[in-house]
């Protein structure tokens, strides 16, 4: 069991393993909870875990039995409700890092750390600070840049008050390697004011993908919490799709607004995405699949498709089309798949692969058609075409699963809880020694 005394600074912790009694994996630390007060200091009361599935569960300090270089260990009982934040409570990475303090003995400070202790009576507390010191100290005087010093938490103050405008890069270092998914959920579980501050630290094309995995409450107060120019850039860096779903949540004034902010030729798609109804292939499509014509070599389709911007489903096939190449296109030909691609040699022209028994799409084809014609004939992506045959778009298969479900099915949890390790059921709710 960790030790009266025993201290661990969060950033450090952050990321690491959590274990069971008997050793089977729980998860990973995400954030450190804590109950800051106006006076004395800040209790540490739990942690944020991530276990598989990527959802984020609450793991009390009072079952936390031992924390170690690379490893916690956990009682095994985890509650594996979906964490929600308190009103009371303040998440360390997610709302004290990077905040502005005020130290005792002159100037401002940026926290860059906290250091929690484990005391007698097994509670825990933040004792200290790694404030990085702002440029200019007391009576004006320079100090130099990057002058760093570990502060005991009695010897600053406005740690409990959330400052205008607080940065978020050492948030985003700690999350760099997450995938856009994992970080839309670190989003979606901030407060509203940060959720944005953070968002807004990202760049547009990051920041893109990560719209592109939240909720649509969450997209549309990030989106109208930027400058205008800065939301256009970012609409630009969407799939057209996925920017035009999401200008379809906006009042009509924004909308115009922020098209006409945007670069013609990047409009120009959104703007005829928006024309068709929700829930139809006109509305769920991409107006950006992998399109190239029949004189193509196989070995050219293939870096085509190694595209990282692509998702699996659109990497799957290749749209062979009469020139122009861009959409609306020149007539429809037919699909190569990649299974094929990879059979052929490489100097092969796609022209002499192409799968023409795939019947495409119109845009007024019903969501209900396009799930039995994907399932159907195992597609993962499949053509719309208009009434000359010319090529308009495409629609997948995780577009389709996007409307399908519910709209909260990002935010709902089914999942029983679960004891780690000893896979029983656990009682429902949290008890109040939780969050205590």
């Amino acid at each position: 069991m960790s030790s009266a005394g025993t201290r661990v600074f969060v950033a450090r912790l952050a990321g690491t393993t959590v274990f069971d009694p008997v050793g089977d994996l729980v998860g990973r630390v995400r954030d450190v909870v804590v109950l800051v007060r106006e006076k004395g200091a800040p209790r540490a009361v739990g942690l944020v875990v991530e276990v598989p599935g990527r959802r984020r569960v609450f793991l009390p300090l009072t079952r936390v039995t031992a924390i170690d270089p690379g490893q916690v260990i956990s009682t095994g009982l985890v509650n594996m409700r979906r964490f929600e934040q308190r009103a009371f409570e303040t998440l360390v990475m997610g709302e004290l890092l990077d905040r502005t303090v005020q130290l005792k003995d002159g100037g401002d400070g940026t926290v860059e750390d906290v250091s929690m202790e484990r005391q007698r009576n097994g509670d825990w507390w933040v004792t200290q600070l790694f404030v990085r010191r702002s440029p200019t100290g007391k009576g004006g005087l320079l100090r130099r840049r990057g002058e760093t010093t570990l502060v005991g938490i009695d010897e600053v103050t406005g740690l409990g008050t959330s400052a205008a405008q607080q940065g978020a890069a050492l948030l985003l270092a700690q999350y760099d390697q997450l995938k856009p998914a994992d970080l839309a959920d670190v989003l979606h579980d901030l407060g509203s004011t940060r959720r944005l501050e953070v968002a807004s630290a990202l760049d547009d094309e990051r920041l893109a993908d990560v719209l592109e995995e939240l909720p649509e409450d969450d997209q549309v107060a990030i989106l109208s919490g930027l400058e205008r120019g800065r939301a256009a850039d970012v609409l630009e860096a969407m799939q057209p799709d996925d920017a035009a779903d999401l200008l379809g949540e906006l009042p009509a004034d924004q909308v115009a607004e922020l098209l006409e902010l945007m670069e013609p030729d990047e409009a120009k798609d959104v703007r005829r995405l928006l024309a068709y109804e929700d829930n139809t292939a006109g509305g769920l499509m991409t107006t950006e699949p992998v399109i190239l014509g029949p004189e193509t070599s196989i070995a050219a389709a293939l870096a085509h498709v190694r595209r990282q911007d692509l998702t699996p489903a659109l990497a799957s096939m290749v749209f062979v089309v009469r020139p122009p190449l861009e959409t609306p296109t020149g007539r429809f030909i037919g699909v190569v798949h990649l299974q094929r691609m990879l059979r052929e040699a490489p100097h092969e022209s796609l022209g002499a692969c192409v799968d023409s028994d795939i019947e495409p799409l119109t845009p007024d084809t019903s969501l209900l058609s396009i799930t039995r014609r994907l399932a159907t004939y195992d597609l993962l992506a499949v053509p719309v075409v208009d009434q000359d045959k010319r090529l308009l778009g495409a629609v997948s298969v995780d577009d389709v699963l996007d409307h399908m479900l519910p709209e909260d099915w990002r935010e709902t949890d089914e999942e029983p809880e679960v004891v780690a390790g000893a896979r029983h059921l656990s009682p429902p709710g949290r008890t109040g020694g939780d969050r205590a």
